[in-house]
């Protein structure tokens, strides 16, 4: 059964309210009703795969020549690519986008050389590095390049030029006119701006063009794809309340009423609100290489409904999901062929015990960066391992908070000392626990309140009195986890641990009250069934304590993914940016708070931003961050790509590779200038994008 395809769409015909002619000058004018669009077709059924189309005449001309968009920021579309050749009279090209992806490989192989439609003799098409920086920047170019593009949600077709395009109104505007009287639909044809820098530009046009942004166009999208997978399980429907008291199974296929902050282990997830790619039941998705998805409606859809609590296969793709019941019995011979591999964990190093700055973690110049962070993580854990790459980062000064470590030997004499190791062995032999999650829920909360009331051994204690005492006086700092078995590469455990605060003018945030907190979480709920899901033995798992100032002033907040996820092909690179204001989550946001979303592409001339969603925290019009400060971060952002490139790039069509990166732009209250400086707080391998 499949709920949202392309292809073979209805386009409902426009009412349009007239003047009128011959009405009574007494009466209100009588809505005349625009004729219905004809369909005349130019190629079908005569030629279905040509190499291009002067005209489309119908949505069988339209498929014959369109493929999917290669950069899908906004789902749901279908694309062909145009080309406009002034040299030759403004002739119009629908080019076969499927075979031709990129507009060079059309121009290069029919429009260089040769005499044209207009008996011209036509110009050589240069080679791909030329083209580009003629065709897109330079206002002498040749050809004004677009794209006739169809989204499925809001019925919209729209022409736009690529978000790094400087043409001016005036080639817009001829290359629209042109499109639109070769266009059976053109009177329903719109211009939507990719990017800041081409918004501004259509200003300019003139007035009977029709603009439509991309905020109106993602609010009329029903379906979002997220996390690309197929799986099986059971459909069952969660509302945020549901998920306060009901057990999650792994067989689960959750329909969720909102966005949840939190999600145990399921199979795969449908939620009725729409989610960013940087959500965290998405990065949870990623992790667990399960399909996840947003759709409109979706906790009253009939269609879902009627399949509550039977068992289904669910596809998540880029254009199109479809779900399909399924027996029981085929579930569980999907689950046994189809159950993730297990995530190898580095065994603890214990033999480290010194309190060790994030200066001192890595030993790269006498390892390299891949043998040092493999040394490292057995000792320092994930996170503390990877943010001490940073010192060695040369090709942008990464702004980093000053920070030491706590090493895991530390929490696994806690264990030992308090008699919680023994306590754990017991509980995981425990039948009642292993089968009855409720069991499982009861007993992991009381070992960690048990946990956070332990006594914290005396020496080390002291060890950190003296550090924070020395390296950070009077300093409101934050304690953070780091284990084993998270940041590494295709396991991220992003969430599953917890962070505190140590105030030394609080009696109530201590110090042994911040690391015990830190090392209880250890035995969360949720992380332990993530790590059950995955095959991890609890055992094995150690925790580091990262530790550095805190920030109570921040200015703005986000994540960022340095590269552009929407972009399969690799033709429009780019960092994707998630940001908010404050210090308000963007990955666990309050219920009914949007952020800004964009995709900034710095290497590009004009460095353009395409906003995908905008802040509902800020002024109406207003970004989170200025021009600036995302100048800074992208700077930031690249240096830090290029560093991990080695060990885990590069970013190629069959292996996505990305940094996930942590930041906030923090104003000290005793800078006598008040500046607002960016911080980079964490980065690790980014764990895709889907199948």
């Amino acid at each position: 059964m499949r709920f949202h395809q392309l292809g073979g769409w209805l386009l409902a015909s426009v009412l349009a309210f007239g003047t009128g002619c011959g009405k009574d000058k007494d009466k209100d004018p009588v809505p005349a009703v625009e004729e219905p669009l004809v369909e005349v077709c130019t190629l079908m059924p005569t030629d279905t795969d040509p190499d291009f189309a002067a005209e489309i005449g119908c949505q069988a001309d339209y498929a014959a020549v369109s493929s999917m968009p290669l950069s899908a920021s906004i789902p749901g579309a279908r694309s062909v690519k145009t080309i406009v050749d002034q040299s030759d009279g403004n002739t119009l090209y629908f080019q076969n986008s499927r075979r031709y992806p990129i507009h060079w490989d059309f121009a290069h192989t029919h429009l260089s050389g040769g005499v044209g439609v207009t008996g011209v003799d036509r110009p050589y098409v240069p080679e791909l590095g030329a083209f580009n920086m003629t065709e897109y920047y330079s206002p002498d170019r040749r050809f004004i390049l677009g794209a006739l593009n169809y989204y499925e949600g809001p019925k919209v077709w729209a022409y736009e030029i690529a978000p790094y395009d400087t043409a001016d109104a005036a080639m817009i505007e001829l290359a629209f006119r042109k499109i639109k009287d070769n266009f059976w639909a053109g009177r329903n044809l719109k211009f939507h701006p990719t990017s800041d820098n081409v918004a501004r530009e259509a200003q300019n046009l003139s007035s009977d063009i029709s603009i439509i942004t991309t905020d109106e166009l993602f609010a009329g999208i029903v379906y979002q794809p997220l996390n690309l997978a197929t799986a099986m399980g059971q459909v069952r429907f969660f509302s945020t309340t549901d998920l306060e008291t009901e057990y999650l199974s792994f067989r689960d296929m959750a329909v969720l009423e909102t966005v949840p902050n939190d999600l145990a282990v399921c199979s795969g997830t449908i939620t009725q609100e729409f989610q960013t790619p940087l959500s965290h039941i998405n990065v949870l998705a990623q992790n667990r290489r399960t399909p996840n998805m947003g759709l409109r409606g979706a906790f009253t859809d009939p269609t879902l409904r009627a399949l509550e609590g039977k068992w289904v296969e669910l596809t998540v793709g880029a254009e199109s999901f479809s779900i399909r019941e399924v027996t029981k019995e085929e579930a569980d011979a999907w689950w046994d062929a189809h159950r993730p591999p297990a995530v190898q964990v580095p065994a603890m190093d214990l033999s480290v015990t010194t309190l060790t700055d994030m200066e001192d973690l890595l030993a790269i110049d006498t390892l390299g960066l891949g043998p040092a962070l493999a040394q490292a993580i057995p000792a320092f854990g994930g996170k503390a391992s990877h943010f001490g790459a940073f010192p060695h980062i040369t090709e942008f000064v990464i702004p980093y908070p000053k920070a030491f470590v706590v090493p895991i030997y530390y929490y696994r004499q806690f264990m030992e000392q308090n008699g919680f190791d023994a306590r754990v062995n017991t509980m995981l032999a425990d039948p009642d626990f292993q089968n009855d999650p409720a069991v499982r829920d009861q007993q992991l909360k009381l070992l960690r309140d048990d946990m956070k009331a332990a006594p914290v051994d005396a020496a080390l204690e002291a060890l950190l009195v003296a550090k924070l005492g020395a390296d950070f006086p009077n300093t409101r700092m934050k304690f953070r986890s780091s284990t084993n078995c998270e940041d590494l590469n295709g396991f991220t455990g992003a969430g599953l641990y917890e962070s505190e605060a140590y105030d030394p003018a609080d009696p109530v945030k201590t110090i042994d009250r911040a690391v015990r907190k830190v090392w209880s979480s250890v035995w969360r709920f949720k992380a332990f069934e993530e790590r059950e899901y995955r095959k991890i033995s609890h055992l094995e798992v150690g925790i580091a304590v990262l530790i550095h100032r805190a920030f109570p002033t921040e200015d703005s907040n986000g994540v960022a993914i340095t590269a552009n996820i929407f972009d399969t092909a690799g033709v429009e690179p780019g960092f994707y940016v998630n940001a908010q204001i404050g210090d308000t989550s963007v990955v666990l946001p309050p219920e009914g708070v949007t952020t800004d979303q964009f995709i900034y592409h710095s290497e590009m001339p004009g460095q353009p931003i395409v906003f995908l969603a905008h802040s509902n925290q800020v002024p109406e019009g207003d970004t989170v961050l200025s021009r600036a400060q995302t100048e800074e971060l992208g700077k930031a952002l690249k240096a830090i790509h290029n560093y991990f490139n080695p060990l885990y790039g590069p970013n190629t069509p069959d292996h996505f590779y990305a940094m996930d990166v942590e930041w906030k732009f923090n104003t000290d209250p005793n800078d006598p200038n008040h500046e607002s400086k960016l911080v980079i707080k964490q980065a690790r391998p980014y764990p895709g994008r889907g199948n």
